[in-house]
């Protein structure tokens, strides 16, 4: 009974984790264009300093998944 819990969490964290993240990123990369589609020739910049949180929000979407995964796995 508790494996069958933990498996359960652990999908719901993964689902969570999918759709927050994608939520971000597309929030971000919509912000992205609307400032490029405003200051064409300001997108290096624009780009260029969006990478940082990007990279970020990925990141905790890949840690929350390694979390998970060890749930699953030391449980």
């Amino acid at each position: 009974m508790d494996i069958a819990i933990a498996y359960m969490g652990a999908g719901i964290g993964f689902g969570l984790t999918v759709i927050g993240a994608g939520i971000g990123i597309g929030r971000l990369a919509a912000a992205i264009a609307e400032g490029v589609a405003r200051q064409p020739s300001a997108s290096g910049q624009i780009t260029g300093a969006a990478y940082l949180p990007l990279f970020l929000l990925e990141g905790v979407a890949i840690l929350a998944a390694i979390f998970g995964l060890l749930i699953v796995l030391l449980k």
